[in-house]
């Protein structure tokens, strides 16, 4: 299932899922080029993320806990390219970091920040994939309970501008007996959804303590930035990522696009073709498993062109075997990920063949 937020609404798109008891993931892409990832098992979400590559989501949670330093106390491990987040709180988890209530109740309000972001939506693109559930599971949250909340919520957020124009402003105390409740987080560069985050209210609840501190002379608020520092242009390399999954390719292409790099993600190898030879890309992606042509064919193919013969081709797979790499490398593969990797092996593999 896929389609436009014009074709059809977010709110409606979530209600099929859960109608259906469908599984798997939905990818929501703004007409902004922001991604938002959901995760059904059985029409239940269990699991919601705006693929925060950098976890400031679940550090300003940890911070309204009291645990600012949690996240240090985790050792590395390979956790899936979208699932980032996820893993950290499960891995918090299981180090008692987190008690169980506290890591159901993060869950909960990433999810319910999600939903706060994208129900009026109404520009954008949406792919829904069936796949296996996301394990292991905490809690499981069911849409239609609580979609009438959310409506409430940006009704609710709506009624507050021009005064507050975006949950990323942040507020200013003017005198130190206002709002004793978020006051010790009020410092002109906290944003409102980071009071939301810490003091563990949604959104609309905030912007509405922080509208009435205003109206009373007790807040000010920091202006949206109207304009951008002029910067002078410097080409950076183009990538291109080839993968049959669609999730994949816009994780992918959200995280090297926010590490100043060009990217272009299609799940068709067919079409990959004809754009490998339209924009000549620095970098090639390219899934190992995939229909119509496989990776290992089209490696092939590529190699056989002097255009391409030595442009780096960094294969993608599942499959961690020998014969597998030696494959890879038989067809002219400069080097192989195995999936799931996570942000850092992306990047630094990226950047071992592709400065930018």
């Amino acid at each position: 299932m896929q389609g436009t937020l014009r074709e059809i609404d977010v709110h409606t798109i979530i209600n099929l899922i859960e109608f259906g008891q469908r599984t798997g993931e939905l990818l929501i892409e703004s007409s902004t080029g922001k991604f938002w990832f959901l995760f059904f098992d059985n029409g239940e979400l269990i699991y919601a993320t705006d693929t925060d590559s950098n976890l400031t989501r679940l550090h300003d949670y940890l911070h309204g806990l009291g645990l600012d330093h949690a996240l240090d106390q985790l050792s590395s491990s390979k956790l899936g390219i979208n699932v980032l987040e996820y893993g950290q709180i499960w891995a918090l988890l299981e180090s008692k970091i987190l008690s169980p209530t506290q890591a159901k109740s993060i869950l909960e309000s990433t999810i319910r920040e999600v939903l706060f972001d994208i129900i009026g939506l109404y520009q954008g693109t949406f792919v829904f994939e069936i796949s296996a559930a996301l394990t292991p599971k905490l809690t499981r949250f069911k849409f239609s309970q609580f979609s009438s909340e959310y409506l409430r919520q940006l009704q609710t957020w709506k009624k507050f501008y021009p005064v507050l124009q975006s949950i990323d402003q942040c507020p200013v105390l003017l005198t130190q007996e206002s709002l004793p409740s978020l006051s010790s987080w009020i410092d002109g560069k906290t944003t409102i959804r980071q009071l939301s985050r810490y003091a563990g209210k949604d959104v609309s609840q905030i912007g509405q303590m922080i509208y009435d501190a205003i109206a009373v002379g007790q807040v000010a608020i920091t202006p949206l930035a109207m304009s951008v520092p002029l910067q002078v242009k410097v080409q950076s390399p183009r990538i291109l990522c080839i993968d049959d999954s669609v999730t994949i390719c816009r994780a992918v292409e959200y995280i090297l696009h926010n590490h100043g790099f060009q990217v272009m993600a299609v799940s068709s190898p067919i079409k990959a073709l004809s754009l490998i030879f339209q924009h000549n890309p620095d970098l090639i992606l390219c899934d190992i498993t995939m229909p119509e042509i496989d990776g290992y064919e089209l490696c092939g193919m590529l190699r056989k062109s002097s255009a391409f013969a030595k442009v780096p081709i960094i294969m993608l797979t599942g499959k961690d075997g020998f014969i597998d790499r030696v494959k890879a490398r038989m067809v002219g593969a400069t080097e192989y990920l195995t999936k799931p990797f996570g942000e850092k092996e992306l990047l630094t593999t990226v950047e071992k063949y592709c400065k930018r």
